[in-house]
């Protein structure tokens, strides 16, 4: 599925990913690939995307700037809020207050 990440300010992440786990206000639940449409609101919490095989964009916060990733790996930061709209196996997260974990 085809994820981005946006804030008011920057792009946090734009690409292919396997699983995405998201902070719902009702409690944490995951995304995989072809979930049923969906929009929901997006609680305080910990955003863990599974970057799947091929290219993709994420903000490297300790360089302050835009990174290109290849390989297959796990991306975790935390927002304050927020939405989430998944259709056609395109998911758009319009987060606030994002910060990097690693």
């Amino acid at each position: 599925m085809t994820i981005s990440v946006l804030t008011p300010d920057r792009k946090i992440f734009v690409g292919l990913a396997s699983k995405l786990t998201l902070p719902g206000t009702d409690g944490t639940f995951q995304l995989l690939d072809n979930h049923a449409p969906l929009v929901s609101s997006l609680a305080g919490g910990r955003v863990v995307v599974q970057a799947g095989a091929g290219e993709y964009t994420y903000y490297d916060e300790a360089k302050d700037e835009e990174a290109i990733g290849t390989e297959s790996r796990s991306i975790t930061f935390t927002i304050d809020g927020g939405f989430v709209e998944v259709l056609n196996n395109e998911v758009n997260l319009l987060v606030q207050g994002a910060r990097n974990m690693r």
